[in-house]
């Protein structure tokens, strides 16, 4: 198996971008790809089909590769939960929460599982493109890396590093990373990428002349800014929504550790949904459905959401008859309390809850992680639904004899999930990505706006396809495909 590695001068410079459509690129040449992220942070994952947990931008990868989902396309995933601490999770499966300085100890292990995972892709792949993390000159952590050189350096392969020009200073980025690396990091450099370019690309050349004359290295392309390219983000929150004639006002409260907001992408994308991410210091405002979404720290942002006052609004809300949906850790603030003896998530051992419905809620040291369908029971229907979990908690009270959803074959053995209000203004459910299909997510509009509201829902299968399809087009537009593919150390 042939291995290449795109690194980045910065975070969001554009890596997990290139890495999909080249991975698309190589899927439509006939080329058998794996992609693959040694250590990815971030707190937008999905679920395997042997039940593991992998970052989301490689989950989208595979998609683009138009292969299942492994987890050893991601080997090491780190979960932040505090600002100096995170779940690590080896393999698809949490090991334990770690503060930064134990972590950092422990990457010569970490190392060896990202290696494991590497030769257990070489046997069934011809090709692997590999995403670095961050920058590889972040010299606080060059130590016992495994992110970005250190990977690249143990299986030898070569690098593309990619600078996003819209944020200023490309040369100054892609000349002092290069100048960080040590002289074998630095041949293992090939190229680079010049990312999101705006106007006359003649105007650039010079500039890329120099580059070239300077550092001794090509540049294999430089790709346009592309305003209107959408697809699942590895962590940040995509804030832009696509509005024309909107009919239903959606808010979801943007938590301080909020997981899967991919939940929410068909929403944005969908013309006649108002979707808005309310963030600290907003009010909610007049809305006809308020979504609490998943939490990494499901206790800490509950306080969060008091502290912002969202809870009375969230009572107000419910007084004028407005919906509200939880999701995962936001299904469970909605409940009377939250435990967690085990610390699984913060220090304290037990929380009220928002005490909107009979349920408490236990968070274990065992997650669950499941692929499922079932049978959505809202509006008195019974309408075909799929997503996945990935929870700690285990949620029990009256409030659940009235389910959200009903399993035909869960892999656990469960039989329900979430519930539904008898005065159904309130929902709750662990499932994540019950959006994503078009006729559950018209059923859940058509529920938030007591039946006004008909719209198919937002095909975000479909789009994803359309937009990684577009990705590879740009990409063998714009860049030297040929040479990249044929890079070797």
């Amino acid at each position: 198996m042939k291995t290449m590695m795109v690194q980045g001068t910065t975070s969001d410079a554009g890596k997990s971008t290139l890495v999909a459509g080249l991975c698309r690129v190589a899927a439509r040449k006939g080329i058998k790809v794996a992609p693959f992220k040694p250590q990815n942070m971030a707190l937008n994952s999905a679920v395997t089909p042997c039940g593991g947990e992998i970052g989301r931008a490689q989950a989208l990868q595979a998609v683009a590769a138009n292969v299942p989902l492994s987890v050893d396309f991601n080997p090491i995933l780190l979960k932040p939960n505090t600002d100096t601490g995170a779940q690590v999770i080896v393999h698809g499966k949490a090991l334990s929460n770690m503060e930064a300085g134990k972590y950092h100890d422990y990457k010569a292990v970490a190392m060896d599982a990202v290696i494991e995972s590497h030769e257990r892709l070489a046997a069934q792949f011809e090709y692997c493109i590999v995403e670095g993390a961050g920058s590889p000159a972040e010299i606080n952590l060059r130590a016992n890396d495994i992110a970005n050189m250190g990977f690249a350096c143990k299986v030898s392969c070569p690098v593309i590093i990619i600078a996003d020009i819209d944020k200023g200073g490309v040369f100054a980025h892609l000349v002092g990373t290069l100048a960080l690396l040590s002289e074998e990091e630095q041949a293992l450099v090939k190229g680079f990428v010049i990312n999101r370019f705006r106007g006359d690309i003649g105007l650039l050349q010079s500039g890329l002349d120099w580059l070239e004359d300077y550092t001794g290295k090509p540049v294999f392309g430089v790709l346009p800014y592309l305003h209107d390219l959408t697809l699942d983000a590895e962590d940040a929150v995509s804030i832009t929504n696509r509005t024309e004639n909107a009919s239903l006002r959606v808010a979801v409260l943007l938590l301080p550790h909020i997981s899967n907001h991919t939940d929410f992408d068909s929403l944005r994308l969908n013309p006649k949904v108002d979707l808005k991410y309310v963030r600290h210091g907003e009010k909610i405002g007049g809305v006809d459905l308020i979504i609490i979404p998943g939490s990494k720290n499901v206790i800490n942002d509950l306080r969060f959401l008091r502290s912002e006052g969202w809870d009375k609004e969230i009572v107000r809300h419910l007084r004028y008859q407005g919906k509200v949906l939880g999701i995962c850790g936001g299904f469970q603030m909605l409940g009377q309390t939250i435990f967690d003896p085990l610390h699984v998530e913060s220090t304290t051992a037990q929380e009220a809850a928002l005490n909107l419905a009979s349920f408490t809620t236990e968070l274990s040291d065992t997650k669950q992680l499941t692929n499922v369908f079932g049978t959505c029971l809202l509006n008195n229907e019974q309408i075909g639904i799929r997503g996945y979990e990935i929870h700690c908690g285990i949620s029990t009270g009256p409030a659940l004899d009235k389910p959200f959803l009903e399993f035909s074959k869960h892999p656990l053995g469960t039989n329900y999930d979430g519930f539904i209000s008898d005065d159904n203004l309130l929902a709750g459910t662990y499932l994540h990505g019950l959006f994503d299909d078009p006729n559950t997510c018209s059923a859940i509009l058509s529920w938030a706006s007591h039946g006004s509201f008909t719209n198919e829902g937002f095909d975000l299968d479909a789009h994803r396809e359309a937009q990684l399809d577009k990705l590879a087009d740009i990409c063998e537009q714009h860049l030297d495909i040929e040479k990249i593919f044929a890079l070797d150390v």
